[in-house]
């Protein structure tokens, strides 16, 4: 974030309101009907999805002791502004439905899940990027995801819903490529330091994201959805065990290593989420479960430290092992058991 205060608020409050009130007039020519949310909108997984977001994803960021409060709130200006936008830009593709009810309701959904893109990419930069960075990458990320999801399904007969659980995959790889253009901060460097109580907030939001993933996973599903719901949580759960045994065989001095559990534990429920259309039994799901965990161990173990030199990637948040790599897996896995 600029030092200069007066060129932060020359620049943050008119680029914010500048894209609001554009929505408003998007929303105003295109959304202009009374009525439009259906009656059944309320679905309780909606709202935990919503809940993972803002409560899940805000605390999984405050593990910088510097950046802990900038990233819950960061967090919720990204979501606000990319659920809005989704929704335009799910319209724009879809003009001939964009007056139904059901079409809204559903496109509401879809938004809120494609806004994990947006700050999955922010995690990889946390800390580096200032808010007027921040928007530009959430309005271009946004376009750029449902163009992805475009091709997807028009050229690589993708379903609807694979290609909307590859927003793990898409945010981690975007992440990436944008924190190219940034300087690598050194791990003993002030800015990337962490505290007890920042850690102590992340895992917290760690806690919420794993409760909350079978919700996040199913929420688009039409058929099988209980099916979905019941192989997350068991990859999750041995996800969850094997990084507690891993944690310690990995640690030098053998204690539990909590930025290993805190990568770890979700990366069965990111794998999953690509390959959940499918997975016909739990034990498929568990042994996804027990792989993906030992993705983000080893990999923090022994390529965190050469990836930087080598590729000039500073990786802050380790998105590339708890999102990237374990997305990588499902989509290999879901080839695999759809063959």
């Amino acid at each position: 974030m600029s030092s200069k205060y007066r060129n932060f608020r020359n620049s943050v409050p008119w680029l914010i309101l500048f894209w609001e009130a554009v929505f408003i007039i998007l929303f105003y020519f295109f959304f202009s009907v009374a009525g439009l949310i259906a009656p059944d909108f309320l679905d309780p997984a909606f709202q935990d999805v919503s809940h993972m977001m803002i409560f899940g994803l805000g605390f999984f960021l405050s593990f910088l002791k510097r950046y802990g409060l900038s990233s819950i709130g960061l967090n919720l200006l990204i979501i606000a502004l990319a659920v809005q936008w989704s929704v335009l830009i799910e319209g724009f593709s879809c003009s001939g439905i964009i007056f139904s009810s059901s079409f809204f309701s559903y496109s509401i959904i879809k938004a809120t899940v494609s806004v994990t893109a947006v700050v999955i990419s922010f995690a990889a930069i946390l800390g580096k990027a200032n808010p007027v960075q921040l928007v530009v990458m959430t309005i271009v990320e946004i376009a750029a995801f449902r163009l992805n999801r475009w091709i997807s399904k028009m050229y690589l007969q993708i379903t609807d819903l694979a290609s909307m659980m590859h927003v793990h995959l898409f945010g981690a790889y975007f992440g990436l490529a944008v924190s190219a253009s940034f300087p690598v901060l050194q791990p003993g460097f002030e800015k990337s330091a962490s505290t007890p109580t920042s850690c102590l907030l992340s895992v917290l939001g760690t806690l919420f994201l794993w409760v909350f993933w079978p919700s996040f996973n199913s929420v688009l599903a039409v058929e099988r959805k209980n099916n979905i719901i019941y192989s997350t949580y068991f990859a999750l759960a041995v996800s969850a065990v094997t990084a507690f045994a891993l944690s310690v065989l990995t640690t030098k001095d053998g204690k539990l290593s909590m930025a290993h559990i805190h990568r770890a534990t979700l990366a069965g429920g990111v794998t999953v989420s690509c390959a959940a259309g499918s997975i016909q039994y739990p034990w498929i799901a568990m042994i996804l479960g027990l792989l993906a965990s030992v993705v983000p161990i080893l990999g923090s173990h022994f390529l965190q430290r050469s990836l930087p030199p080598a590729i000039k990637i500073h990786d802050v948040s380790g998105v590339h092992f708890t999102f990237g790599l374990p997305a990588v897996l499902g989509a290999l896995a879901h080839i695999i058991l759809y063959i």
